[in-house]
Formats: structure tokens, sequence, C-alpha cells
């Protein structure tokens, strides 16, 4: 059912961070050497390179797509204390034939005092924001007004979390108000998931929820899209895979219906009560560390990543049972990776241990490895669902 291929990334340091865009049809990828490559795939089935350019002073650590809508725009974070966006003009030739794109920087943030770790891009119906996150404890949203102009990325919230943070994620609903889940790699606090939720009145984010029974170092975080739920599930990674379930207050509707040519009157009480926050699912089947936690389109499977070096697929029966329904083991993989799935595609990149003074991270290995998803001709081979 997959099909696997590695690509000769040719990066001269290691690969900490791989992403693909909204279709699956490019790929990003940074690395220790400070470098940013962009790869297209091409009618053949392979991966060509069409932009490499040096993006910080440190290790890139992170590299993350901006929706479509808003133009072919990347972000990125690095050891450097820094966060930056870029964005890609059409460089044509004299034929009208399209050459190697060219990413020009349209804004740097350089508000964190320690490494950034990690940053995320607002679904697309909040518009162009950027959430960023540091060790030194600090969550920082950033907004873009014009869209037409990426120079100009005001700072609209910045959130003392009170733990080194490690990674970010945002909650993909439109049914619920916006929410940012973050994890930390913090050995000394003891919570280790914070989740804020932005209050329109008041318009600031409010911290709802500490998760206090997940203690272990968090190295990622990610929210399903919400597909017809009505509640948020929370993909995190590890020394195990967990799923949390998070359900939001129930809305107390009091009917006063009246007899009046308009049709029927209704007002909405919100009850004063918490989130409801479960752990659905935890999973030690890597015996390892887990490094990467990512969804499909549907948010109905969930992948997985760890130190044992194969990718993990975790789905949901009718009865909301957990269960692995696959493992993939790349040839000539050595163990520890990052995992980053768009549409029905699977990427791996090099593994993140513990960083050295340079902000490095991880065992050397500087190829990128992706599974593809092939035809299934015969019911009898699909897995268990």
């Amino acid at each position: 059912m997959f099909v696997t291929r590695s690509i000769e990334a040719d990066h001269k340091d290691l690969i900490h961070d791989v992403a693909y865009d909204f279709y699956g049809k490019r790929l990003a990828t940074c690395s220790s050497d400070q470098s940013v490559k962009v790869w297209d795939i091409t009618l053949d089935g392979q991966w060509k390179c069409t932009a490499s350019w040096k993006t910080h002073s440190g290790s890139v650590w992170k590299v993350t797509w901006a929706h479509p809508e808003f133009g072919q725009v990347l972000a990125t974070c690095s050891f450097d204390r820094t966060a930056a966006v870029w964005e890609e003009l059409i460089v044509e030739g004299s034929s009208g034939e399209r050459n190697q794109s060219h990413w020009v920087k349209r804004a740097t943030f350089v508000d964190s005092r320690t490494p950034v770790t990690d940053l995320k891009f607002a679904p697309k119906h909040l518009g162009l924001q950027l959430a960023t996150c540091s060790s030194e404890g600090q969550l920082r949203i950033y907004d873009a007004p014009d869209i037409m102009n990426l120079s100009q990325w005001p700072l609209q919230h910045d959130i003392s979390c009170k733990i080194s943070c490690s990674c970010v994620s945002w909650s993909q609903s439109r049914l619920h108000p916006p929410m940012i889940a973050v994890g930390s790699d913090d050995t000394c606090s003891t919570s280790k998931v914070i989740i804020y939720e932005y209050n329109e009145n008041i318009r600031k984010w409010i911290e709802i929820e500490v998760v206090s029974f997940i203690t272990d170092p968090v190295h990622d975080i990610a929210f399903a899209p919400n597909v017809g739920l009505s509640y948020n599930l929370l993909g995190i990674a590890t020394k195990d895979v967990k799923i949390l379930s998070i359900k939001h207050p129930q809305i107390q509707e009091k009917m006063n219906v009246s007899s009046t040519i308009a049709g029927s009157q209704h007002s909405l009480t919100v009850a004063a009560s918490k989130h409801d926050i479960r752990q659905v699912m935890q999973f030690n089947d890597h015996g390892s560390q887990v490094w990467r936690v990512s969804w499909n389109v549907t948010g109905t499977i969930l992948a997985s990543s760890g130190d044992d070096g194969t990718v993990r697929l975790w789905k949901a029966n009718y009865l909301e049972n957990w269960k692995c329904v696959g493992v993939i083991k790349g040839d000539s993989f050595n163990p520890g990776s990052n995992f980053n799935p768009a549409s029905n595609l699977t990427c791996l990149s090099s593994g993140l241990d513990e960083k050295d003074d340079n902000g490095n991270r991880g065992n050397d290995h500087k190829k990128a490895i992706y599974y593809k998803m092939g035809a299934v001709n015969n019911p009898n081979s699909v897995a268990w669902h």
C-alpha cells in the first residue's frame, strides 16, 4: 500500500523539519546548514529542487507553509532567536518559461530573547496569522492586516506560558472559538501542555486548561482537522503517543417563543462550565521517544514517528477504539525521525535528539524519505478499520 522513495536533499548538515504545502505538491526542508530548500514534484513523480537559500545565522528548526489563498508563503524559525516570513517570486525567462523560483524575505521577528522553537500559521478562516513559541516560555501571535504587503506583521498578542515551549498548534475548528495548544519539553516543569482559547468579548487569549496528567516532555503537538465533530482531537508526541479529546462547554438554550409575524425569538445562555478534556488513546508501540505526530486531511488517521525508525498510523473504529492500522519503515533508515504528512503523503527527516552548543539536534542524517499511499485493488489488503 506504500511506495517508498529517498530524496537526495544535498543539505550539508542535519535536516530538522520537512513540510508539505496545502496540496501536497511542494515540499520544504530546513537544516542545520542554515538553509531551506523547496521541492516540486514533476509529472513523472520525481522531486526536483526549485529553490535553495540561506535563511538564518543558526540552525533552522522548523518550516511551515501558509494557506495558498495568501500566495506561496513560508515561515521559518531558528536557533538564532528569530523567525522569518518568505514569499516566492516567479522568475520567467526570455522564452516565457518558468525558471527557478526566487524567495524574498518579507519580515523578520526579533522579539524573542531565546531560540524560537516552533511556529504555525493560523487556519485560513482566521486570516493570515502566525504563532511562534520560544524556549523562554513566550507565545507570540503576529497578524498581517494587508496580505498584499507581507512586510507588516504587528505583534498582536504576547503570552507568557511560564514553561519552556517546544511546540505549538492551532485548532482547525470553525464551530468553536479559536484555540491554541502549547507543549513543553522542559524536564523541570510538571505540566507539559497548556491550552488557550480566544475570548472575543475581551479580545484576549485566555488559559483554559493546564493538562496536569501529561508530565513527560512533549516534542510535538497537533490538532486534528475538524470535519463534522462537535469536539477537538489533539495528538501529542511524548515518550509515547497520546490523543486528547477536548469538548467545549455545553450551550443551554432557552427558547422564548412568541407568536409574531417575524417568527420565533430565541435567546442563548452559555453555561459556566469548564472544557471536558480526556485522554482517549495512549500507545507505546514505538518503544522509544516519539518525535512527530500529524493528521490526515480528514482528521481520522494520526501518524507518529519515533526513535524506532518507523511511522505508525492510528485510526479509530466506529466504537471510537483506536488501533494501529499500519507500520512504515524506510530502507536504510536510521532511528530518529521527524514526520510531517500532507494530503496522502508522508515525509520523514532526521531525528531530534539532544541539542549541542550550536543548536544542532539529532544524528547524522541528511536525506529526506517520503511515502506515498498507493492504490488498493483488492479490498482484502486493506488494514483493519
